[in-house]
C-alpha cells in the first residue's frame, strides 16, 4: 500500500513541470501536498506501532548517586543539626579515614564493610592498540569487603 501514494507522488512532480500556465500550476501543488500529506501519516504510524511491542518491557532504572552533601543535609535534619555542623563531622569523617587508610589499617563500618589498602604487584600486559607488551609498575589501591549484613538486606 505504501508504493501506490510513492508512485503518485512521481507522477505529479513531472506534470507540475510541464504546467505553463499559472493556474495549472496553483491547482496542481494542491493536489501534491494533499497526496504528500497521506503518506507522512501511514509512514508515522507504522513506526510508532513497532517501539510499542519493545516498550513492553521495563527499562531498567538507572542508579542515583547520593553525595556527601545530601547525606549530611538528611542527618543534619534527623539529628537537630545545622547543614554547616553536619558538613564538618562528614568532611572530617573522611578526612580521618584516609589518614588511617595512609597508615595500613583497616578501616571497618559495622554493618557496611570493610575499608584496606592493598598492594598490587608488578605484572606485564599489552597495549591493546599495538599489542606490546608492557610492565605495569606495583601499586597500591583501596579495597571494600561489602559485609555479610548488607549483602543479605540488598
Amino acid at each position: 500500500m505504501a508504493k501506490t501514494p510513492v508512485a503518485k507522488k512521481a507522477t505529479a512532480k513531472p506534470a507540475a513541470k510541464k504546467a505553463t500556465t499559472p493556474a495549472k500550476t496553483a491547482a496542481k501543488p494542491a493536489a501534491k501536498t494533499a497526496a504528500a500529506k497521506k503518506p507522512v501519516a501511514r509512514k508515522a504510524a507504522a513506526p510508532k506501532a513497532a517501539p510499542k511491542a519493545t516498550a513492553a518491557k521495563p527499562a531498567p532504572k538507572p542508579a542515583t548517586t547520593v553525595t556527601m552533601r545530601q547525606l549530611s543535609a538528611e542527618m543534619a535534619e534527623a539529628h537537630g543539626l545545622t547543614k554547616k555542623q553536619s558538613e564538618e563531622i562528614f568532611s572530617d569523617l573522611a578526612d580521618r579515614i584516609t589518614k588511617r587508610l595512609k597508615k595500613g589499617e583497616r578501616f571497618r563500618l559495622n554493618g557496611l564493610g570493610t575499608l584496606e589498602v592493598r598492594k598490587r604487584p608488578a605484572r606485564m600486559g599489552r597495549n591493546p592498540a599495538t599489542g606490546e607488551s608492557i610492565k605495569i609498575k606495583a601499586s597500591k589501591k583501596v579495597a571494600f569487603r561489602v559485609a555479610k549484613e548488607l549483602k543479605e538486606s540488598v
